[in-house]
């Protein structure tokens, strides 16, 4: 039942048996056949069936809801009881916004210390795909801001509030100044992070407040995308001061503060609010709540 469950969360997520069975790593015949089955077992239809996936009957999304509780609680006996026998092991799921990425070592670094035995992976995603992914139970935590717009119902820790600067190449004329007005910046060569990202959608908001516009000459979901055109092109950008840090290092680029209006947004830790969590997911919280940033 709950290999069925698994794959029916994952048939949700997909919306196409094909892309589900081989996430899933079965074959096709495979999920359909558990999907029946499992709809056999409840003895209620679950999806729509046409030539293709036609969507989840009404039965099915309140399946899926309970179906996501039953495998998160089946994972977390599991881990429980790993726990017990081999200590703190497993694998860590996080997903964190792009401008998040450098601050996460603040976390990951002292968990593994402490648990030398935890496998951790990183999925670079928006604000939305992490909410979701969660729901979908595709990582156990995010790092991502926890002002602005819904997280659903999420446990959440308090990490850091993020300060906005105009990056640019050293030589550039605004380098020297202490501070850059929002106004002024958008009169810049921007190159933003696109619009499906909190931080452009934050950038935006910011610069209307000031009667401005960001007009961006390229956009991109990498930030080392960005970096590259503000190293080679001249170009500038807009970043969290602690986003930039790694790349200032060098000297080539320098991180001015823009101000009028002085921004601030908080950045944390989210987590199904679920109790009780898993041993790994409890550690990581813990990890979260004594974690120093400079």
């Amino acid at each position: 039942m709950i290999d069925k469950l698994e794959m029916f969360i994952v048939l949700a997520r997909e919306r196409h048996f094909g892309r589900a069975a081989e996430a899933c790593g079965v074959t096709q015949p495979t999920l359909s056949a558990a999907i029946k089955q499992l709809e056999e077992q409840l003895d209620v239809l679950l999806v729509w069936r046409g030539s293709r996936f036609g969507g989840l009957t009404p039965e099915g999304a309140r399946v899926l809801e309970r179906a996501r509780v039953i495998v998160a609680d089946a994972r977390a006996l599991r881990e429980e009881m790993r726990a017990v026998k081999r200590g703190l092991s497993g694998d860590l799921r996080l997903a964190a916004v792009p401008t998040a990425l450098a601050a996460i070592t603040a976390l990951t670094g002292p968990l593994t210390l402490r648990h030398p035995n935890l496998r951790i992976t990183i999925f670079s995603r928006n604000s939305t795909e992490i909410v979701q992914m969660l729901d979908d139970l595709q990582v156990d935590a995010g790092l991502t801001y926890l002002e602005n717009e819904p997280l659903g119902r999420v446990a959440t820790v308090p990490l850091y509030a993020e300060h906005y600067t105009l990056v640019m190449r050293a030589d550039h004329p605004l380098a020297g100044r202490a501070a850059v007005p929002w106004a002024e910046a958008a009169a810049e060569p921007l190159c933003l992070l696109s619009p499906d990202m909190q931080n452009r959608r934050i950038v935006d908001r910011h610069m209307a407040e000031a009667g401005a516009v960001a007009t961006a000459r390229l956009e991109s979901n990498s930030l080392l995308a960005l970096i590259a055109h503000v190293q080679t092109s001249g170009w500038v950008t807009i970043l969290p001061l602690r986003t930039a840090q790694p790349f200032l290092g060098a000297g080539s680029l320098v991180a001015v503060p823009l101000t009028e209006p002085e921004a601030e947004h908080v950045v944390g830790l989210i987590a199904p609010h679920r109790e009780p969590m898993t041993p790994v997911l409890d550690a990581l919280m813990e990890a979260a709540r004594q974690a120093k940033f400079q």
